[in-house]
């Protein structure tokens, strides 16, 4: 027999996943780029700048995955590197340039329509329901 928190583990994990899969295409179609560029853009624009070790240990990659990763969306016009400015002068901040910037709304905009219209179906309370779940679980990961 599972336990309560067990039970509600396993339909937070199920939601979790449908979600992700829809929010994903909607990514697909608004933004046009890999799933890892996609991460990494949106923790420069929404987190701010990071050095190149920052942004690999917020992503979870090697430090090698990550160069090449930045190097690439250098090329393409997403990121700038700056010193900084308050360290010795070897540290590079990475900054999210406005194209970057552009594309990373526009992306969060489609997603929030995508989770908008799931929830039109919703009543008033259910679509209290989630807000509250929905803090509940922000802090919970962020503790």
């Amino acid at each position: 027999m599972s336990s309560p928190k067990r039970h509600a583990a396993d339909r937070m994990h199920s939601a979790a996943i449908h979600l992700l899969r829809r929010v994903r295409v909607a990514d697909d179609e608004s933004m046009g780029m890999t799933p890892a560029r996609r991460s990494a853009l949106s923790v420069l624009v929404f987190l701010g700048p990071q050095s190149l070790s920052e942004l690999a240990a917020a992503e979870q990659v090697t430090l090698p995955t990550m160069s090449k990763l930045v190097a690439s969306m250098e090329k393409d016009g997403l990121v700038r590197r700056e010193r900084d400015p308050g360290g010795d002068g070897r540290v590079v901040r990475l900054h999210a340039t406005a194209k970057a910037r552009r594309i990373a709304e526009r992306g969060r905009e489609r997603r929030l329509e995508v989770l908008e219209s799931l929830l039109g179906g919703a009543s008033p309370r259910e679509v209290e329901i989630v807000r509250q779940a929905a803090e509940i679980v922000d802090r919970l990961v962020l503790e």
